[in-house]
């Protein structure tokens, strides 16, 4: 016999994460556990108020279905009783972790897929000045690879600013819905001569029909225009990139879907992850190997974290199997 546990859980973080729109001191949760017999299987999700998400309401999803689970349902089922979301992702990794359990099986046995192994994730810094956005790019100097949230007006001088201050660094940037038409003339070409190497998601997503007339400088990467396979198909020729993050999706099972048929239309990958703890980033570790670039510093922003979370040395270790899978 199946039971199903749902909570809404905060985690404080170590600085406010500061994007478009706003700013966040914690990241807020939703944790599902499907315990069965002696195992038991976790999953979490971050639910997104850019997705019109709030806790009570993935919370209230997740009790409708609870039901459905402790009577069998599987992962098959799941996206009958859910659309894609937070809601179902969380359910999805919860049965794929008792999988797990179960079996002394891991995940990514379980799935087919590559044995995962350490990654170079990249590092957020978040939206501000571009005085303190440099001085943030100093202070992660550690960090090779460094993701730039933007915001709009004054997104090229923040830009030209961190790039002074961390002239050996890597940078990708999000715009986050923010850039319009008119400005990506200018804002493609100077993205390339500050050796930027992606841009995420510079147009709103029901816009971005605009990207088809401009030459791309620099790759670009469909986030908020892209949740599940589903979305593809007028994509295609509008990105070269696809951001894959489980809360979009609907868990691991359309993820990897979604990055399979992505690969499929010869488009580059992002394995990405809305704000949480190691639980939430545990299952996306398993698609990178998939993935030209890796997003996944979530649990790097906790000021503290579950237990046994995912290990950083510079790079970004798979889960251990008392955290997840």
């Amino acid at each position: 016999m199946r039971t199903v546990l749902v909570r809404h859980e905060s985690w404080p973080l170590r600085s406010p994460y500061a994007l478009s729109p706003s700013s966040r001191t914690a990241a807020d949760v939703v944790l599902v556990e499907i315990r069965e017999g002696a195992a038991v299987g976790r999953g979490e999700c971050a639910p997104s108020p850019r997705y019109r998400e709030t806790v009570a309401g993935v919370v209230a999803q997740i009790k409708r279905v609870s039901e459905a689970v402790v009577h069998g349902a599987g992962r098959p089922e799941l996206a009958g009783l859910l659309p894609p979301g937070a809601a179902r992702n969380a359910l999805d990794c919860a049965l794929w972790d008792l999988e797990a359990k179960h079996t002394g099986t891991p995940v990514w046995q379980l799935a087919g897929l590559p044995e995962p192994t350490p990654v170079l994730t990249a590092f957020t810094i978040g939206l501000d000045t571009p005085e303190r956005m440099a001085a943030a790019a100093v202070d992660a100097v550690r960090h090779p690879l460094l993701k730039l949230k933007l915001g709009g007006d004054g997104d090229l001088e923040r830009v030209a600013a961190v790039r002074a201050a961390a002239p050996d660094a890597r940078l990708i940037v999000d715009a986050n819905e923010a850039w319009s038409e008119s400005e990506l003339p200018e804002s493609f070409p100077a993205m390339a001569r500050y050796g930027v190497e992606l841009v995420e998601q510079p147009l709103p997503a029901d816009w971005d029909i605009a990207l088809d007339e401009i030459p791309h400088l620099v790759p670009v990467c469909a986030d908020e225009s892209c949740h599940t396979a589903a979305d593809l198909a007028p994509l295609a020729d509008r990105y070269e990139v696809v951001k894959v993050t489980l809360d979009k999706a609907g868990g691991l099972t359309e993820a990897m879907a979604l990055v399979a048929a992505a690969r499929a239309r010869g488009l580059d990958v992002m394995i990405g992850s809305m704000l949480g703890t190691s639980l939430l980033m545990a299952p996306a570790t398993l698609l990178t190997a998939e993935a030209r670039w890796v997003d996944l510093d979530g649990s790097l922003w906790m000021a503290r974290d579950r237990e046994r979370g995912l290990r950083w040395d510079g790079r970004l270790h798979p889960p251990v199997a008392a955290l997840w899978g």
